[in-house]
Order: structure tokens, then C-alpha cells, then sequence
């Protein structure tokens, strides 16, 4: 790349990174191109991208209101590739989490989720995480078990009532 090739490129990821929801540093080395191509294509079901980016010019792009440590040099060390989501900031890291148990690669260095930086852990407990739709479920299904619990034992009640009446007229 030439240096104005360079330029235009950090302001444009600096751009990118400002208007992301979450922003995830991962290590891909040892991902052949077939590899690589599949993962893209799950990220893009998402909303996400994956873009392979030079250490040198990831730390060019400061500006970015970046989390500081997301720039240290123990971070930005071998292959590294931003996974960039404008859309849903918790979906693509869970396509990476599950692509990394198929293929033992990338693995996470750190991320930023909404403003919030995590490191690898909490970056591995995020991927494990269900689909919003399931957890939205699972909450939906917690506020609601007292009504059915209620429901339920009027319900019973009033099936005893009608089987005592029953057993009577019978």
C-alpha cells in the first residue's frame, strides 16, 4: 500500500469503527483461504465483516475513540483481523465462537461490545451465550411462570369442584 492508499484507508476504518456496535480483535493465523471465505460469509448473515488489518495501521487509527486497551502492543501482536458489526453487536461473535470450535481457529484477543471493552474470556463467555431470541424467550418465560402458576392451581380447583358435582349427579 502507498502511503495516500494508507491515509484513505485508516480514515475510513476510523469511520468504521465509530459507527460500530462492536468491534472484535481476533487472531487468524493457521486459517487457510477456504477457511477464511466461510467465516466471511457467516459474519455477512450477521451484519458483519471481517477485515485483515496491519498492526501499524489499526494503531494509526487512534482517533477512533478506540479503547486504549484494545491498541497495546501485547494485543496487537501476529495475524490480526477486525470482525466490525453495525447491526446486532453480539451475533457475530457468537458465529466466531462457534466457527472456532469447528476449526480451533481464530481466537479471540480482545473487543469492544457497545462501548465496553472485554477481554478474551469475556469474550468466549459472550460466544457461548444463546441467541437474543432464546434469551428473550427465557425472560419472557421467567415472568410469566407466577400467572401460569396461578392459572394453573385456580384451574385445579375448580376441576375438583366439577368432579365432586359430577360424582354427586352421577
Amino acid at each position: 500500500m502507498k502511503k495516500a492508499e494508507k491515509t484513505i484507508f485508516v480514515s475510513g476504518l476510523t469511520q468504521e469503527l465509530k459507527d460500530a456496535k462492536s468491534v472484535v480483535l481476533v487472531n487468524y493465523s493457521g486459517l487457510n483461504v477456504k477457511a477464511q471465505q466461510e467465516l466471511k460469509s457467516r459474519l455477512g448473515e450477521t451484519g458483519a465483516k471481517m477485515v485483515v488489518v496491519k498492526n501499524t495501521l489499526l494503531k494509526r487509527g487512534e482517533s477512533a475513540g478506540v479503547d486504549k486497551g484494545v491498541l497495546e502492543d501485547s494485543v496487537l501482536q501476529g495475524q490480526t483481523a477486525l470482525i466490525i458489526s453495525s447491526e446486532d453487536p453480539v451475533a457475530p461473535i457468537q458465529v466466531l465462537g462457534k466457527f472456532a470450535k469447528e476449526f480451533a481457529v481464530p481466537k479471540f484477543k480482545v473487543g469492544i461490545i457497545e462501548g465496553t471493552f472485554q477481554d478474551e474470556a469475556g469474550l468466549t463467555k459472550i460466544s457461548a451465550l444463546p441467541g437474543r431470541d432464546a434469551l428473550l424467550g427465557q425472560l419472557l418465560g421467567s415472568l410469566m411462570a407466577p400467572q401460569y402458576g396461578l392459572v394453573g392451581t385456580l384451574q385445579g380447583n375448580l376441576q375438583k369442584l366439577l368432579y365432586i358435582l359430577k360424582t354427586k349427579a352421577g
